[in-house]
């Protein structure tokens, strides 16, 4: 059973760029953890705060491992270590979400 970590963060809007640069940090980390990594969005139109993270694991175990081997990560501790300094995320929430057979990952069929 594949489940996501579904990130939601509230980000000082004024440093959407600064977060940009911790979101894309972690494109390299994650993967070398051993998450999935789905992608991080960033607010375009519409409330201008409110960032988010998908990450994806085989389940919980995997979840557990990834954990570990983030803490242990040199530049995953870096990267934490930029976001609490510049105080780029005012609030963090975390939701595990089970992903729904045959609905992952479809490309658009219109022509």
């Amino acid at each position: 059973m594949m489940i996501a970590c579904v990130i939601r963060y509230e980000i000082d809007p004024f440093q959407k760029d600064d977060f940009r640069k911790y979101a894309e940090n972690w494109a390299e980390i994650v993967p070398r953890c051993g998450g999935h990594l789905l992608g991080y969005f960033l607010p375009y139109e519409g409330t201008n705060n409110i960032a988010w993270g998908l990450i994806a694991f085989d389940g919980l175990a995997s979840y557990e491992t990834y954990k570990r081997q983030l803490r242990a990560d040199p530049e995953a501790r870096e990267n934490f270590t930029l976001a609490q300094t510049k105080r780029l995320i005012l609030r963090e929430e975390r939701n595990f979400v089970e992903l729904v057979d045959g609905t992952f990952n479809l490309i658009s069929t219109l022509k």
